[in-house]
């Protein structure tokens, strides 16, 4: 068994006794690769971005995260560029040399992070245009995004030669020494060490270690264990729970609308380029947009432990703030959702920001319409209760009735008193009641008859 290593720009660098709370951005700018910036510690700014190589079915890809929040020890095995290995000042990247030419750089404290996500778009596999929105999780406060922007849609197309283009033909590299080599072994680790923390993407755990200095006696993390990493679309749709939403997003290519209109909303790039579904509903946190979007959907939560595999209906899953019937030693192996879909779908996030917040409140829709009546109705809602909850008042008002504006206005009104909203410095209860009421008419409004 090697000694825990990460590569780094092409060069070998040693893991040994880094403590697991460190994250990879304090351990780059401790190697003087100081290139990425700590500008917020949670992964909103951006400026942390790095590349990591990651796999993309024969070969791989680059893929930019936020250092700032995945541990240092996470990337055992794995393959790093900073923007310092993107190129030099003497032979700058072609991603360089256009924000350069462009005048994309102001202060230059965000201009690694922005380099990093748009060499990523850069050496994107199937690229074409170039997508802008992979810059979304990257903020500038010298109001320089024009610029920017600018630059990168002059960009071209990687040319001969490139050595990071060429390294996504050839596959991404495994797991390293220190992880569990598949779901028995972490399962294994979990029954030995029952107050070990489990990470994926650390888009939460990360956010905890950086700024309420909690720390972990044992880390277990599950991200590369294969049987995390399945999907598959057959009669139920079957999602790994190690799968980042990103991955999620393009394996399930359009196969469930309803998500579709959750990712772009889903916090940004670098951030859905981490976060993994099974974490996302172990957090249990009664803001988050998947839940309300998945209770809608009826889906359910596989969950593994030396004894054997259980499925549990999301419906049943939370049983407080913050709490899952998840017990000692389980883990979650994948997300279930049954076919076929309903006809009628739409996600609304309610929030101070179109893109990239926090909701204050939000809805997922599920509707099958048939001859005009209403056969079958699901409703998630989040950011109403201590917990994701189904509007189950809300569902029997509208079941069995004809889809008309009359049914929408009283179902509308139940749909009101759902869940114990409360006050805080997001949003008054009195309005998240009244955006409940409003989500149902918008989707009368929009959807019609």
């Amino acid at each position: 068994m090697s000694d825990p290593h990460v590569t780094v720009n092409g060069q070998p660098r040693p893991l040994t006794g880094v403590p697991g709370h460190t994250n990879a951005l304090d351990f780059l700018r401790g190697l003087g690769l100081t290139g990425a910036k700590e500008g917020c510690a949670e992964g909103e700014c951006g400026a942390c971005a790095v590349l990591v190589c990651r796999p993309a079915g024969e070969g791989s890809r680059w893929t930019p995260v936020n250092a700032c929040l995945v541990p240092a020890a996470a990337l055992d095995g794995q393959e790093v560029v900073t923007a310092e290995g993107l190129g030099s000042p003497e032979r700058m990247h072609p991603v360089q040399a256009e924000m350069a030419r462009a005048g994309g750089s102001q202060c230059g404290y965000c201009t690694p992070g922005f380099v990093c996500s748009m060499a990523a778009e850069y050496y994107r596999p199937d690229a074409g245009e170039f997508d802008v929105e992979a810059m979304s999780g990257n903020l500038c406060r010298c109001t320089g995004y024009r610029p920017i922007r600018d630059a990168a849609l002059a960009l071209g197309t990687p040319t001969a030669g490139d050595t990071l283009a060429e390294r996504q033909t050839r596959p991404a590299p495994g797991p390293g020494a220190t992880r569990p080599a598949d779901l028995a072994a972490a399962l294994g680790l979990l029954r030995d060490h029952p107050d070990a923390t489990v990470v994926a993407g650390s888009t939460d755990w990360g956010v905890e270690a950086n700024l309420r200095g909690r720390r972990a006696p044992y880390v277990v993390y599950v991200d590369r264990l294969p049987e995390l990493r399945t999907l598959s679309v057959a009669e139920v749709i079957e999602i790994g729970a190690g799968l980042t939403l990103s991955e999620v997003e393009a394996g399930l290519a359009g196969a469930v609308p309803l998500l579709d209109q959750v990712w772009p909303l889903f916090a940004s790039p670098l951030i859905r380029n981490g976060a993994t579904i099974g974490g996302n509903l172990a957090t249990a946190s009664p803001i988050g947009d998947l839940p309300p979007v998945l209770l809608a959907l009826e889906a359910s939560v596989v969950i593994a432990s030396p004894d054997g595999e259980r499925e549990v209906a999301l419906a049943d899953w939370f049983t407080g703030y913050r709490e899952t019937v998840l017990g000692p030693g389980e883990l979650i192996t994948s997300v279930r959702i049954p076919r076929p879909l309903a006809g009628l779908t739409a996600f609304h996030k309610i929030a101070k920001r179109r893109a990239d917040d926090i909701s204050s409140v939000a809805v997922g829709f599920a509707l099958d319409i048939s001859a005009g009546v209403v056969g079958k109705a699901r409703i998630g809602l989040g950011g109403v209760a201590a917990t994701p909850i189904r509007a189950l008042a809300t569902e029997a008002a509208l079941e069995g009735q004809p889809w008309t504006a009359a049914t929408v206005e009283v179902a509308a009104e139940v749909l009101r008193s759902e869940g114990t909203p409360m006050d805080d410095h997001r949003a008054s209860a009195a309005y998240r009641e009244a955006m409940l009421g409003n989500a149902l008419r918008k989707l009368w409004a929009e959807a019609g008859t």
